[in-house]
Order: C-alpha cells, then sequence, then structure tokens
C-alpha cells in the first residue's frame, strides 16, 4: 500500500556516492550533517538526524535547526570504534504549525475560539509523554483552551514559550518520511594523526657489511622515539626470492653476496607467513613489536601480494599465477621498470577464494603476532572488490587495524581505494612543491568530497622515489619539506636515515636513489645529529602538543603578497587551538611580504590586538593589523606561530 508523504528529504551530506560508501572519523570527533528538508504549501516543518552505533539497539536523535533556503543542519558525536548508521527524517509538525497559525490570528486580533479547541486536541497525546510537570501544565492548558470564559488566559498560553518548547520536545511526526541510511566508521585516533619512520631492517647491523637483525633494532627505536615518530614502518621482512635475484641498483644480474630486493617475496625458506632468515626468529620480531610498543611505536608492516619465482605458492597454487604457453611465468613490469624477480598474482584464475583467504589468513597470522598496522604495496594492481572484502574482515574483528595504500597512481583510482576501505593514502604530496601546486591540491583534499573518506599521508621521500627537489638539495630545503608535510597533513612519514642524512646520489635522470637500499645492504651512522634532525624532533613534538595539528582538514590560506611564501591558518574542531603556519619555498635566499591575517575567521575585529607566539623559538609578537610583515631566512625557512587573542 502506498503510504502518503509531504516532506521532501534531498541532498543529505556528507554522503559517498549516494551511500555506497561510508565516511570517515576518529572516536570523539563531529559528524555534521546537512540536507534540504521541504514541503509544499507553508505548513511548520521539523528534521531530525538519527544515528546510533552498530552495537546499539536503539536510535539516537537530534533536532536540526534550519539555516536559509530549506537548507537544514545538525551535527552528533561518534563515541566508539565501529560502523554507526545515520539517516534524515523530516515531517509536518502539526501541532507547532497550529500554534504559528493562532499566533498570526491573536497579532490580527481575530477570534480563536474554535482554534483553541483545536490546540487542546493536539495537546491531549502528549500527556501520555510528559513529565509530572509538563502534565500538569498540558493539563491546565486543556482546560483552559476548552473553557472559553478564561478566553484572554489561554491566549496567552496558547502563544507562550513554554508551550512551545514541550510541542517541540514531543513531535507528533505524523507523515513522517526519511532519507536513505547512510554510514559513518569510525577508527581510533592513529587513523588520523601519526608521525611514521622507515627503514630496513637489514641495514640495522653496527657493523658495516654485515646483515642487520631484529636485535639490532632495539638500539634504533630510543632514537626513532626521541625524534618524535609513533609508527616505525618495516619494507618486507619475508624470505627473499633468489631465482631472477636482483643485483644492486636493480640490475637483472646477481652476485654471490647480492641480498635482493625486499619485495620480491618469497624462496625455500618460506612466504609470506614466514622470516627472513637473516633478520631473526618469529619470537625475535614480536620482541621487537613489545620493544617498540613500550617506546611508544607501533610497527607497521609491508602487506605485498606477489611472489618470488621460487614463493612456495608457485609450486602449491599454480592457479594462483597465469602461465604462458611456453609453460613460464610472465614477470610483472611497469613500463620502462622490469620486475624479473616478482611473479603478479592471477586474481582471475577459478581458485580466486581460497587465494582471497589466503591473503586474509596472512592478515591474521600478523594480527596475532602484535601487528595492528599494515603498509600494503601496490593496492591499485589488485581487484578493488577483494580490498574491500578483506578490509571489512579484518576490521570486523579487529577493528584497531589500520591500512595504508601506498598507490602513487591515478587520481581516481586512489579515491577509489579509499572508498574500498583503506585508512590513509599516499600522495602526490611527494611532487609538489610550487606554491600553487601545494594550494591547489590541499584544497582538492580538503575542500571536496574527498575530506569525508580520503585521509593523506605525506611523505617528502620514499625508498622508491628520490624526488628531483631533493637530489642535491641543501638543508633549507630539507627542512622546507618536512615542515611542509608536518603542518600540512595530520599524517606524515619520512625514509629514513636518508632524509634526515640528506643522501640523494641519484640515477641520472631518473628519481631514484643510486646504490638504493631496496637492493643492497647499507650503512649508517645511526646516532648523527644535525639541524635537520634536531628540527625534525622539536615540529614532531609540536605536532604531538598542537591539536590543529592532529587533524588535516581545517585549513585557510593566506593572502601574501609573495610567491615564495606560503601561508596558512589551521585551528581544531573546538577552535581552542590555531595557529598560523608560514614557510619559505626559496631554499637560498631570504624572502619577504606580507600577510593578510582572516581576521573574520580568526573572530578580530580591525586593529584589535593579537599575540603570534613561535612554538620553535619561543619569541613571541604582538600584531595589531590586518597586514602583517614576514621575513624568512634559508637558516630557519618557516614560523608555527600559535594565535593568542
Amino acid at each position: 500500500m502506498l503510504n502518503q508523504k509531504r516532506v521532501v528529504i534531498d541532498h543529505v551530506s556528507p554522503q559517498i556516492n549516494g551511500g555506497d560508501f561510508f565516511i570517515k572519523r576518529i572516536v570523539n570527533q563531529i559528524v555534521h550533517i546537512d540536507a534540504h528538508v521541504l514541503v509544499d504549501g507553508h505548513d511548520v516543518i521539523a528534521a531530525s538526524v538519527l544515528y546510533k552505533h552498530e552495537k546499539d539497539r536503539k536510535w539516537s536523535e537530534v533536532r536540526m535547526q534550519p539555516t536559509l533556503n530549506d537548507e537544514w543542519h545538525t551535527s552528533f558525536m561518534v563515541e566508539k570504534q565501529g560502523f554507526y548508521t545515520y539517516l534524515v527524517e523530516g515531517w509536518v509538525d502539526h501541532a507547532l504549525n497550529w500554534q504559528h497559525g493562532i499566533e498570526r490570528k491573536i497579532e490580527d486580533n481575530q477570534k480563536v475560539i474554535s482554534e483553541l479547541l483545536e490546540g487542546a486536541e493536539y495537546l491531549k497525546p502528549l500527556l501520555k509523554k510528559a513529565s509530572k510537570s509538563e502534565k500538569d501544565y498540558l493539563a491546565y492548558c486543556i482546560s483552559l483552551f476548552m473553557d472559553t470564559s478564561n478566553y484572554n488566559e489561554a491566549v496567552i498560553e496558547a502563544k507562550s514559550e513554554r508551550l512551545h518548547k514541550i510541542l517541540y520536545k514531543y513531535p507528533g511526526k505524523d507523515f513522517a518520511n526519511t532519507s536513505r541510511e547512510f554510514k559513518v566508521y569510525v577508527d581510533r585516533k592513529k587513523a588520523l594523526f601519526s608521525t611514521w619512520y622507515e627503514f630496513f631492517p637489514r641495514s640495522a647491523s653496527e657493523k658495516e657489511g654485515v646483515h642487520g637483525t631484529f636485535k639490532d633494532c632495539h638500539r634504533l627505536l630510543p632514537r626513532i622515539a626521541e625524534m618524535g615518530f609513533d609508527t616505525l614502518y618495516l619494507p618486507p621482512i619475508h624470505p627473499i626470492g633468489e631465482v631472477n635475484r636482483k643485483g644492486k641498483n636493480n640490475t637483472a644480474e646477481a652476485f654471490e653476496g647480492d641480498v635482493g630486493s625486499t619485495w620480491g617475496i618469497g624462496s625455500k625458506d618460506g612466504g609470506h607467513k614466514d622470516i627472513h632468515p637473516h633478520l631473526g626468529s618469529l619470537d625475535d620480531f614480536k620482541e621487537l613489536v613489545t620493544a617498540a610498543k613500550n617506546q611508544g611505536i607501533e610497527i607497521a608492516m609491508d602487506y605485498a601480494l606477489q611472489a618470488a619465482p621460487d614463493h612456495p605458492w608457485v609450486t602449491e597454487h599454480p592457479d594462483w599465477f597465469k602461465w604462458r604457453p611456453d609453460g613460464t611465468v610472465q614477470y610483472a613490469e611497469n613500463p620502462p621498470k622490469k620486475y624479473q624477480d616478482i611473479l603478479p598474482i592471477y586474481w582471475e584464475g577459478k581458485d580466486y577464494k581460497n587465494l582471497w583467504n589466503e591473503c586474509l589468513d596472512i592478515l591474521i597470522y600478523w594480527i596475532d603476532c602484535g601487528v595492528k598496522v599494515f603498509r600494503v604495496d601496490n593496492p591499485h594492481t589488485k581487484p578493488y572488490y577483494f580490498w574491500n572484502w578483506v578490509i571489512d574482515k579484518v576490521k570486523k574483528k579487529h577493528p584497531d587495524v589500520l591500512f595504508l595504500a601506498e598507490a602513487f597512481t591515478k587520481p581516481k583510482v586512489m579515491a577509489r581505494l579509499a572508498k574500498e576501505g583503506y585508512t590513509q593514502s599516499y600522495t602526490y604530496f611527494t611532487w609538489r612543491d610550487s606554491k600553487h601546486e601545494l594550494i591547489e591540491y590541499m584544497n582538492d583534499l580538503t575542500q571536496t568530497d574527498q575530506k569525508e573518506y580520503m585521509r593523506p599521508n605525506f611523505w617528502p621521500n620514499t625508498p622508491d622515489i628520490n624526488p628531483y627537489h631533493l637530489q642535491g638539495a641543501n638543508e633549507s630545503k630539507y627542512i622546507q619539506r618536512y615542515v611542509l608535510a608536518a603542518t600540512l597533513s595530520s599524517n606524515i612519514g619520512i625514509y629514513g636515515p636518508v632524509f634526515e642524512q640528506m643522501i640523494n646520489d641519484a640515477l641520472p635522470g631518473k628519481e631514484e636513489y643510486l646504490n638504493s637500499e631496496k637492493f643492497q645492504i647499507c650503512h649508517y651512522d645511526w646516532f648523527k645529529e644535525n639541524k635537520l634532525t634536531r628540527i625534525i624532533s622539536k615540529i614532531n613534538q609540536i605536532r604531538h602538543e598542537q591539536p590543529a595539528l592532529q587533524q588535516t582538514n581545517n585549513i585557510q590560506f593566506c593572502n601574501v603578497e609573495n610567491e615564495q611564501l606560503l601561508a596558512f591558518y589551521k585551528w581544531n574542531d573546538e577552535k581552542n587551538d590555531e595557529l598560523l603556519i608560514v614557510v619559505s619555498l626559496d631554499p637560498y635566499y631570504v624572502q619577504q611580504g606580507h600577510i593578510q591575517l582572516p581576521l573574520n575567521d580568526l573572530g578580530i575585529a580591525q586593529g584589535h590586538h593579537i599575540q603570534v607566539h613561535d612554538l620553535l623559538t619561543g619569541s613571541s609578537y604582538n600584531w595589531h593589523e590586518e597586514w602583517n610583515f614576514i621575513e624568512l631566512h634559508p637558516t630557519l625557512p618557516f614560523h608555527i606561530f600559535k594565535i593568542n587573542k
């Protein structure tokens, strides 16, 4: 039977693809809801947002408020991890419509005896819902409205604020209409705020030329913690294939002693659930996980779904690979790059269900070993629907687990992976260097619907990418790039100690490291300190102390009369932490300019005194104007100002 409806609900936001995908939040974040709610005619309408956690039995309700042009708004807080469901409900509020109508007639000096009797009928059902004091008042109003001898008093109560509040509190939702249901997934805080450090365990040895072990990694944990990093990402720790093993600098021929690429996973020593024998035992790995946790660091593992030619899967599950007519398997390629040491998985094979289950089982195995963070290698080369399935399976039992997508690929592909469930994503920040590029990219991430599902993680460098602007770069450029990453995005990471030691020799004409650590063991003076390490440590400390830097989306760029100066205002949701960041993009020369403060957003009147406090140097400045002078030197090419009003 057709249900009669009058209220129209449209343009509910936020939503992704009409509700096909969920938006994302972390625990104790606010979800702001907007919708168009309208009705034919001139009746008074009302609207609410209903929401509940997946484990709640009852819906919670928060009323929406009209803004302009039939647009309504409200918000609610998500307090637990997991899925929440929300929807918008709208209705014609006949009781409030009655009160609005009678008020207008009274103002027009019309007699409203009939309208008072009508009002009594609206009040009677409320007696079942109201509190004792409210019931007494409602009974009093009902008697007044039905007794014409107390007309003047009845008129006063009919339009009273007290009655209005009760009618608003207990709406009669006749002919209510609802939107479709939408979902929000709530993660722990680390999903939104994390500081990553990547290094190769095999390069952790104190002795040059000796393969590092997990035990060697222990001595590096205090240094990483002192620098302010809370996530330690280890490239693959599994056995490395010997067939078609790569030599140094990605040469196709390996010589005796060449260790191969860590991403060429699998050999006679095992596969994805095994550990390279030179790194240590499973117990050694678990001890490292525990030791890191004691330092406030989580270990992030690499999850690379591919196989070396001598991976056990190749003989045990041949259907997981695509065989050519000559009996060989085509190795992985990304022209002009060739990966002769890696066989791609054949996702279209008939045995795909067992393949999917094995891939899930790998994750569960390492989760049981204490790992809760995974950096996923090349997710864009695997089916989207697989990721949706496997991430959902993991999160249902292990909601603390986070996934970082290593997908330096097309924008829509990166967006789709985020929609399928990835917690964070690598980004194009690695290549965005000019003022225009940075502003355009940040606005794309924070001012479009990407802000609801795409959590960027900014990396100035990776083992795969030695960007041209860092090749031969000076110290100022490295400081600039770290400051930009750390203040623009709440999730950041570096590949070290290559970054902080400014090791940037490159293969000629390529964005690749010369003597890449991907293909050889390197030896470092791990405890070497310089100005960059000290600044990184201080910036990371500031990030942990300032809530405005623990989120990405609250950002507004400021006008600066210099193309080499980038300035932006950041704030936390409560707006009790407000910062102004200014960065020089010139690593060689002094840059000056005037910055226009966003006075309206700061809630500051023209000429009102404000103080800005430099969180790095401790200096404070008193500003009285909308435009203020800034000068930055290459030796310290940035300010992180805390705004005190």
